[in-house]
């Protein structure tokens, strides 16, 4: 009789005829044949080198002793490969984990290494000796517990490399923000720092007098200093803008509505600006504004080139403490100031979509008390995937506000909407409705991750056409 033609070859045979080799092997050592109460027949298998005995998906069938030869066995991979798993030489018994832990179908494909002989016992003639004969079933219960063990080590060793391919996929997909902001942020300066070089000869052909000087001395002193400036709703912003640039034109300064939202932005008023009215004549007056605004548009890139670096920086530290596994001390962390440094480091791409961020500041105390850098993730996910989803020209919308014993914070965009069926998925990792390429499904997951796991908050999402809502609820301390 012959499986496959040629390789395999499987002839009945009273179980007397191979009692000798059977006394051979590790299961039966010792074990005459008259002891095996029950089972006098079994199948002999002949297999040629590179022959499949048992292929993947069949069903379990067979209790597997080789006496000549050796078998190897392979394990399917998801992405349609094949691992191999383990090595069996004659003497051994195998087969006995399906039978035993109930499996009705066979994970392994089991081939012939070199030309083998087995012995085979059906399923009746296995659970026969079981019950007949304690040393065989002590060998048998043996090679299970042993193999259980080696599966579980394995399965352990797998569920790291997992983890660590996931820890690695988010830390790329994280460094990718700060990164390109640093990147474009530099390129800005390099062309800024041109214009201040112009503007700085244009003003040195001027001779100044010591109260000038004095003026231009503090405002450069205060321009170097504001990298730190309290964040600003929206609402506050638009109107110190709209008092900056009434302030300008009305004292006859170039450029006025188009250099006031840079002053603002870090941190000057009109009073602070007053030294220089009174110090200079008309021209000379809106060429130092300008020049200061070249200054300070500098010095805020430079502070995002500072924010996208330390950004990598904490990304480098939390996953260096993720591998040894430290605690990270609890520190003051101000939200607004957060979210405000999440929107510097994707001003670009909300420039680019024409995408415009409202800022509803209500949180007051606007601080918490958390461990690690994880909060800009958080807000660089969420804000990150608002603007793509967002059309172009369209707005979101940041809102703070406190509950008791809650700090919450809310991202909202007027997109299309997140399909009810897709919606239970969205923290799942590596789920992603973005074409292929352009998203690694991770963004929302690790959002998920760091506000619950980490900071033991919640995250919640509201969403139907034109109006999609993340909202996160963090305890304060």
């Amino acid at each position: 009789m012959s499986e496959d033609g040629k390789s395999i070859q499987v002839e009945p045979i009273l179980l007397s005829d191979v009692g000798d080799a059977l006394l051979r092997t590790r299961p039966f050592s010792g074990t005459a044949v008259q002891e095996l109460l029950g089972v006098q027949r079994a199948e002999r298998v002949i297999a040629k080198a590179g022959a499949c005995i048992v292929e993947s998906g069949a069903p379990v069938r067979y209790y597997w002793v080789l006496l000549e030869g050796s078998m190897y066995a392979e394990r399917p991979e998801q992405d349609g490969s094949w691992t191999r798993v383990r090595f069996e030489q004659s003497g051994e018994g195998f087969g006995e984990v399906p039978l035993l832990t109930g499996r009705t179908v066979s994970l392994f494909r089991i081939f012939a290494e070199t030309d083998s002989v087995l012995i085979r016992f059906g399923e009746s003639e296995f659970w026969s000796m079981m019950a007949c004969c304690p040393a065989v079933r002590a060998v048998v219960l043996a090679d299970v517990a042993q193999r259980l063990q080696t599966y579980q080590v394995e399965a352990l060793h797998r569920e790291k490399l997992v983890s660590l391919g996931t820890l690695a996929a988010g830390l790329m997909h994280e460094l990718h923000n700060p990164g390109s902001a640093a990147k474009r942020a530099a390129s800005q300066l390099r062309d800024n720092l041109l214009r201040l070089q112009q503007l700085s000869l244009r003003n040195a052909a001027k001779q100044k007098t010591p109260e000038q000087l004095e003026c231009m001395r503090s405002l450069l002193e205060q321009t170097i200093a504001g990298c730190k400036t309290p964040a600003m709703s929206t609402l506050e912003q638009a109107d110190a803008e709209e008092a900056m640039a009434e302030w300008l034109a009305a004292a006859g300064v170039e450029n006025a509505y188009s250099i006031a939202p840079a002053l603002v932005e870090i941190g000057f008023k009109p009073k602070e600006l007053e030294c220089a009215r009174v110090a200079f004549d008309a021209n000379s007056f809106s060429d130092s504004l300008n020049w200061l605004e070249a200054l300070v548009s500098s010095v805020s890139l430079v502070c995002a080139i500072e924010e996208s670096v330390s950004r990598v920086s904490d990304l480098v530290l939390a996953v260096k403490k993720f591998a040894y596994d430290e605690r990270m001390v609890g520190k003051e962390i101000d939200v607004h100031d957060s979210l405000q440094s999440t929107l510097t480091v994707l001003g670009h791409k909300l420039r680019t979509r024409n995408v415009s961020a409202e800022k509803i500041f209500q949180a007051s105390p606007s601080t918490l008390r958390a461990r690690g850098p994880g909060l800009s993730q958080v807000w660089t996910n969420l804000i990150d995937n608002a603007v793509d989803a967002s059309p172009d020209g369209g707005k979101i919308i940041i809102s703070t506000w406190t509950e008791p014993g809650i700090l919450a914070v809310s991202i909202a965009d007027k997109g299309k909407g997140i399909a009810p069926e897709v919606l239970p998925h969205i923290f799942e990792a590596f789920f992603t409705t973005k074409p292929q390429g352009s998203g690694t499904g991770l963004g929302l997951e690790i959002v998920r991750r760091i506000v619950t796991q980490k900071l033991g908050g919640t995250v919640d999402v509201e969403s139907e056409p034109g109006n999609t809502k993340f909202t996160v609820r963090l305890p304060v301390t």
